[in-house]
């Protein structure tokens, strides 16, 4: 039975068994998206990043990136976490380097130190949302909502985001057939302390097989464009914020964020974490099914 390699990392933490845990696998080249899903569904992470030869020069190493419910076109702690492994097995010297995905582009600092640096794609920010229906998704009432107006936006990968008061923040549970009534796959739910710059955050994605994420990259990247859009970060030049997630599910993680704005919207976004190495090995090719 063929195999391929694997490692599994953990992402947005210093400490093992703590942060976004992600399976970086090797060699799939040859692999359908079928089968990518299929290995994606045996780890059952949040996410599971497959390393491939880029197809441009301008790229370093091309990825493809599946949860558990289907494939996405960029995620932030695989995009990290592949980055800090690949530097660790060899596979290019610490520095800048470009990632090729389904969003584009990106690039990448990565630090000997397995620190790396991610900036999102191009900022996005849609119309202010009615808070009731996301509110009501995650079990949580009116007197919750902190406002201002949920809005979706993102950095290559979408999200709603609702905010509310801190002490609501453990209290939300996600009602998936609610949030899909509601129009989204996944969700958002943070607090913000405007005193520290930072949030306090929970991404629920039953619709994308991610019940709860304990770190998502992608979302603390939007959460910056939000934040300008809303007028709770500069309009103009960059602002630094923190974003704490996890805790609730016992992986605790910390995403450490840029955003700069230019008459008064978010035109880039960078989000910066560890990745710990905990695991490697080998698993099965999943068969074909044409």
């Amino acid at each position: 039975m063929s195999t391929l390699r694997y490692e599994v990392v953990d992402v947005f933490t210093d400490r093992p068994f703590t942060g976004n845990p992600l399976a970086v696998v090797y060699g799939a080249d040859e692999l359908a998206a079928s089968q990518m899903h299929d290995i994606a569904r045996e780890f059952n992470l949040s996410e599971t990043i497959f390393v491939l030869p880029p197809t441009t020069a301008d790229a370093t190493y091309r990825v493809r990136i599946f949860t558990p419910g289907g494939e996405i076109p960029f995620a932030g702690h695989p995009s990290v976490g592949v980055a800090v492994t690949l530097q660790r097995a060899g596979r290019f010297p610490a520095g800048t380097v470009v990632q090729e995905c389904g969003a584009g582009l990106l690039p990448i600092v990565v630090e000997p130190t397995g620190l790396a640096t991610l900036t999102g794609g191009t900022p996005t920010i849609g119309p202010e949302l009615d808070p009731g229906p996301l509110l009501g998704a995650v079990g949580l009432e009116p007197v919750d909502f902190a406002g201002p107006a949920p809005r979706v936006a993102g950095c290559g990968l979408e999200f709603p985001y609702l905010s509310v008061v801190p002490a609501a923040v453990a209290r939300a549970t996600c009602d998936a057939a609610a949030l899909r009534a509601a129009g989204f796959d996944d969700v958002e739910v943070f607090s913000w302390d405007a005193e520290t710059a930072t949030a306090h955050a929970r991404m629920f994605g039953p619709g994308v097989g991610v019940p709860e994420d304990p770190a998502t990259g992608s979302a603390a990247l939007g959460l910056g464009v939000w934040l300008v859009a809303s007028g709770l970060l500069p309009g103009e030049g960059t602002s630094a914020y923190r974003v704490h997630q996890g805790a609730e599910i016992h992986r605790p993680s910390t995403m450490d964020c840029t955003v700069t704005g230019a008459a008064g919207a978010a035109v880039s976004a960078t989000v910066s974490g560890h990745v710990v190495p905990v695991a490697t090995g080998e698993i099965a090719v999943p068969p074909f099914v044409g």
